[in-house]
């Protein structure tokens, strides 16, 4: 079949299925056609034919009888490996869980884009148990991002699936998890709009947890519009909340702290390259230092990440059993080292994040949002990740870096696409805002998004 639709984003799919030049059935059939011959067959876990074909269907007759759902009807997404899939087992990137019991209904997130006319084609791959910002996977192989031009390199996790099936343009839209910045890492990394909405805007009903102090949701795609669009989907809403504005007169805070710190030369320069965008166009820029990043790194450093004591308990039985032996080593002794945090460590650290909280908070002026880059590097050759466990570890932890300041403050946030580094690699612009501030922080990033990209 002649690939006509592919790489579209939903806004541009969309156009073409309201106005009647392009039937879902069609869309649905040239998409799955793609999965099934594309080169990296690493992408996807699962893919969702019959219920698709179904969806398309009911879709597409909709439209003909004037009964659109609106917007999204029709458009094709993909799901992490993290929701339930009604009929399926949900694994969780993981061959421990491929004979789990199925799920019996879909996630509340998957119902509420069902609802509103959105075509489940597939489940995408992922890190395991979602607990890396690589993206590497030994049981279901590693996605390769589709940016690369020179050697194989990493898609950046946990939602790696996510990233490389957009990027490829095998659909315009994939539902990922953020915990540490596994929205937002993957979409720096394969130059896409990543959104990680404030913890708590959606349900996690049917969603497999990594930390429930840190868990949060968003879509990857091409462009901010379509993630205004799926957000205001997955709450339930038939429209956005966001009104178009203009950069002129919004005020950023670029941190001093900690995320410039061993940056790559590249990113640092199409990163002021874009901030430089941004004060031509009428954007108040100003740089402070945030002693709370300091802070929060202090006590991961004397207690321990919050992250690894949630996931700790989560597994510990399956730690303590056979299934470890059949689990992703990294991943393992990652997850193992929450058994050194005492309970008195974790309750310090939960009463430390309140406090920086509101320190943090208090660092930002009025209505300001926080401006700095995504990851401090570009997605990294996959080889030596590969080979070398000590690499890993240590390129994990500067991968996860910034987002995850994010995460432990509290923050809802966007990568945006901001030009290119080494290798030609894609560069991301985090562009963040406290929690629950997240209309503005979307109205922010569609007004800046064409002058961050330059």
């Amino acid at each position: 079949m002649t690939q006509t639709y592919l790489g579209k984003s939903i806004a541009q799919l969309s156009a073409q299925i309201q106005s009647g030049s392009l039937d879902p059935v069609t869309l649905i059939e040239e998409s799955l056609d793609a999965i099934r011959s594309h080169k990296d067959q690493a992408i996807f876990t699962k893919l969702l034919a019959e219920r698709a074909k179904e969806e398309a269907a009911a879709s597409s007759k909709r439209l003909r009888d004037g009964r659109s759902r609106g917007l999204l009807d029709g458009i094709p997404i993909a799901w992490k490996d993290l929701f339930d899939i009604a009929g399926l087992p949900t694994t969780a990137g993981s061959v421990v869980l491929a004979d789990a019991a199925p799920a019996q209904e879909d996630a509340d997130v998957v119902k509420a884009l069902k609802a509103a006319g959105m075509i489940a084609i597939g489940r995408v791959n992922m890190s395991e148990f979602a607990f890396s910002g690589l993206g590497l996977n030994p049981h279901y192989g590693t996605p390769l991002n589709p940016m690369a031009l020179d050697v194989p390199r990493i898609p950046g996790g946990s939602s790696s699936g996510s990233a490389v099936a957009v990027a490829s343009g095998l659909v315009p839209v994939s539902i990922g998890t953020d915990t540490g910045g596994s929205v937002r890492i993957p979409s720096a990394f394969n130059g896409l709009v990543g959104y990680k909405a404030s913890r708590g805007r959606y349900s996690m009903a049917g969603v497999f947890p990594l930390a429930t102090s840190l868990d949060s949701l968003g879509p990857l795609s091409r462009t901010v519009q379509d993630a205004i669009w799926i957000d205001a989907a997955m709450r339930g809403r038939t429209v956005p909340d966001i009104i178009r504005t203009v950069p002129a007169g919004l005020s950023l805070v670029v941190p001093t702290t900690v995320v410039m710190d061993d940056a790559e030369e590249g990113v640092i320069r199409a990163f002021e390259a874009a901030l430089a965008r941004l004060s031509a166009a009428g954007v108040k820029v100003r740089r402070a230092a945030f002693p709370a990043f300091d802070a929060l790194f202090q006590v991961m450093a004397e207690h321990g990440p919050l992250v690894t004591a949630e996931a700790f308990a989560l597994h510990h039985r399956r730690l303590a059993g056979p299934e470890a032996e059949a689990m992703d080593r990294r991943v393992v002794a990652r997850t193992r080292l929450g058994e050194k945090i005492t309970l008195v460590g974790y309750l310090e650290i939960l009463k430390v994040r309140e406090q920086l909280i509101k320190d943090a908070a208090s660092t930002l002026g009025p209505n300001e949002l926080i401006a700095y880059p995504s990851v401090a590097h570009v997605a990294p050759a996959l080889g030596p990740l590969e080979a070398g466990d000590e690499l890993f570890v240590k390129v994990n932890f500067k991968t996860l870096r910034n987002t995850l300041i994010g995460n432990f403050l509290d923050w809802c946030g966007v990568s945006l696409p901001c030009g290119s580094g080494s290798a030609g690699m894609p560069v991301g612009f985090l562009l963040s805002a406290p929690k629950d501030q997240d209309e503005r922080l979307l109205t922010a990033a569609l007004a800046l998004e064409d002058t961050v990209a330059g």
